[in-house]
């Protein structure tokens, strides 16, 4: 599993632990292993590299049979500030998973992209919906455009060399141990500091927010259904739809902190509206989400209130 110890793989790795070896490739920069409580599991082993490591990522892939490649630059802040790097990891990256996942025989690659391939304007997309990308002149669009490149090499890989691949295309992933950066991380945060909530521009922009163990699901689905190799699948929960400046509301009513609410410029080129269409993860997959933003939204709360009193200094790192 490379980027094994972020925040989603954390909780891949938890679901996978009871039955599985789990060998995890990640730089750790983000480390939400740590909060977790399989970090010292004997079926885990982690390995300390870097995925523009072509030898090393083949080296922690000998005897695997499923590769997970979550490994990745993301951020909005990391876009302008690391952008060469970005492209790098998130595209040569994926070239050296899927060359070795060639070389070796991997059963399987399940291959994580992101909803921004949509653009800026995505209502009920599906996978076969026309990608879309802003300007060139907009550094918000090189995660998105290197994404998709990921995507069309892993396909390629499929086409040409039989490389078992499935993509998966997450809407905006939350929950507890979520490290980095997130809105609803964010809100809570500053929320529980007793901070003012940010938010860009006028706050109309809308997003549809997916709770992590049900993302993780739909992880573990793509990694075992004969049906999913080939394919790419969107993996969100358009029920739980809602505004930036209705999350901050929500984010404060379920802290219970009446922080203020402020708007700042907006920095970048931004997403005004993102929602997906499930139907071909529903049908080929058997998966739906199963939580509810109120009750994710809570839980999320709970656990950054929880971490905040007991070390909240871990709560800090970035890309």
């Amino acid at each position: 599993m490379t980027g094994g110890a972020g925040f989603i793989g954390s909780w891949l790795c938890q679901a996978l632990l009871d039955t599985h070896e789990v060998v995890v490739f990640d730089n750790l920069r983000r480390d939400a292993l740590r909060y977790s409580p399989i970090a010292q599991h004997p079926r885990l082993r982690v390995i300390q590299g870097d995925v523009l490591d072509a030898e090393a990522v083949q080296a922690a892939m000998a005897g695997c049979d499923t590769v997970f490649h979550l490994a990745a630059i993301a951020g909005v802040s990391s876009y302008a500030r690391i952008p060469v790097r970005t492209f790098e990891v998130n595209l040569l990256g994926t070239r050296h998973v899927l060359e070795a996942a060639r070389r070796l025989g991997v059963r399987r690659v399940v291959n994580l992209s992101t909803s921004e391939v949509y653009g800026a304007h995505a209502f009920r997309v599906d996978e076969e919906s026309p990608t879309s990308q802003g300007p060139v002149s907009q550094p918000r669009w090189i995660y998105a455009v290197s994404k998709l490149a990921g995507e069309h090499l892993a396909l390629a890989y499929s086409r040409e060399h039989g490389v078992p691949v499935v993509s998966v295309r997450p809407f905006n992933v939350y929950g507890p141990r979520q490290v980095g950066e997130g809105a609803i991380q964010t809100f809570a945060l500053r929320a529980l500091r007793g901070e003012p909530l940010e938010v860009r521009g006028d706050g109309s922009q809308v997003r549809a927010w997916c709770y992590v163990s049900d993302f993780v699901d739909g992880l573990l689905r793509a990694g075992r259904e004969p049906e999913a190799v080939g394919k790419t699948f969107n993996l969100g929960n358009p029920s739980s739809t809602i505004t930036v400046l209705g999350l901050a509301e929500l984010v404060r009513r379920v802290s219970g902190v009446e922080a203020p609410i402020v708007f700042r410029e907006q920095a970048s080129a931004e997403v005004e509206l993102r929602v997906p269409n499930v139907e071909r993860a529903r049908r080929l997959l058997g998966w739906s989400p199963r939580v509810g933003l109120e009750e994710g939204v809570s839980r999320a709360v709970a656990w950054y209130r929880q971490v905040l009193a007991d070390a909240p200094a871990l709560l800090n790192e970035r890309a």
